[in-house]
């Protein structure tokens, strides 16, 4: 097979002409036809996670096809559309798997950080991590939904019901959220990078009643904030912006540190609380709904070779919406 494979971190990705991989018991071979890039991609590139494994093959937003089966797996067949989430397997028996808390286990393995990934024309998976798809959709449009609107949705769940949300960060997570949030009769509130006025206008687009820069305050208070963006001042920004019994939601799995911030912003029962991962019944509750609500990710295709380009523009946000490599 091929892949683009880390060898090093913080250096490009290097094309490699690799055995294709055989599944083993209860797993199963994709043979990959979209991934997602992500930003826990250049997490895992620039070395900001830790212990990665390396080299390794990036990716985890994973659309393909069965093409092999190892001993065991049910439920699935040869040649059935399936997406691979980042969280690739858990150990079952730790307090947090006992809890249904897979998302907190103590020993996880991660597709394209601690398992090789998407970044490739195959990909081995535990067949319990892998969810059924379906025909609806193309690839390219499902495969941000593996990471960026399933952390989304997950995030939404934990910001609560209430109608004004903010999103800081208007990326590839953003966008598919905000279609969920307006689906369900709420209103958004956009931050994007101080005068980025494209990502302005594409919030609004996508029905976004109020859309400015990260150093505006939103016209009203909002009821919840999710962060999506990395920089850790925006957490006391975002605490600033709501109302008395808000929440604020970090929702990536790397942030810059957090400044010191006064605690009459956090007083009067304000909550900051952080997204970590996310559990297979995320996975089913939200892919169940995304024809429902008619979800649209705006993409921008790159093929497999031009990975290092991808990951490029996404830090520089050269794109709107989610970059995905076709295989």
């Amino acid at each position: 097979m091929h892949a683009m494979v880390l060898k090093k971190l913080r250096t490009p990705l290097e094309w490699t002409e690799l055995p294709d991989p055989e599944p083993g018991p209860g797993e199963i071979r994709v043979a990959v036809s979209a991934c997602g890039v992500c930003r826990t991609d250049l997490h895992v590139v620039d070395g900001e996670l830790p212990h990665p494994q390396v080299p390794i093959i990036p990716g985890h937003e994973i659309v393909g096809r069965i093409d092999a089966l190892g001993a065991g797996v049910k439920g699935l067949a040869l040649g059935e559309r399936v997406g691979i989430p980042w969280l690739g397997h858990t150990c079952g028996v730790c307090p947090y798997c006992v809890m249904q808390r897979e998302n907190l286990c103590d020993h996880p393995v991660f597709t394209g950080y601690t398992r090789n990934g998407g970044y490739a024309n195959k990909a081995v998976a535990d067949a319990r991590f892998a969810f059924p798809l379906g025909e609806k959709g193309t690839d390219e449009a499902l495969a941000p939904l593996l990471c960026a609107g399933l952390i989304g949705w997950r995030s939404l769940v934990i910001a609560g019901a209430g109608v004004r949300l903010g999103l800081y960060g208007f990326g590839a997570a953003a966008h598919i959220l905000a279609q969920v949030a307006i689906w369900q009769k709420r209103e958004i509130f956009a931050f994007t990078r101080p005068k980025d006025t494209v990502g302005q206008q594409f919030a609004r687009s996508l029905g976004a009643t109020w859309a400015g820069g990260s150093d505006e305050s939103p016209p009203a208070p909002l009821d919840a904030a999710i962060i999506f963006a990395t920089p850790g001042e925006l957490v006391p920004v975002a605490l600033r912006a709501v109302r008395k019994g808000g929440r604020v939601v970090c929702a990536g799995i790397h942030m810059s540190d957090i400044p010191s911030f006064p605690y009459s912003i956090l007083w009067e029962e304000r909550e900051l609380l952080s997204v970590a991962n996310l559990t297979r019944k995320d996975g089913m509750d939200f892919l169940a709904l995304v024809p429902e609500i008619g979800i649209v990710t705006k993409t921008t295709s790159y093929p497999l070779a031009k990975a290092n380009d991808a990951l490029a523009d996404l830090r520089a946000g050269r794109f709107e919406g989610a970059a995905v490599l076709k295989v």
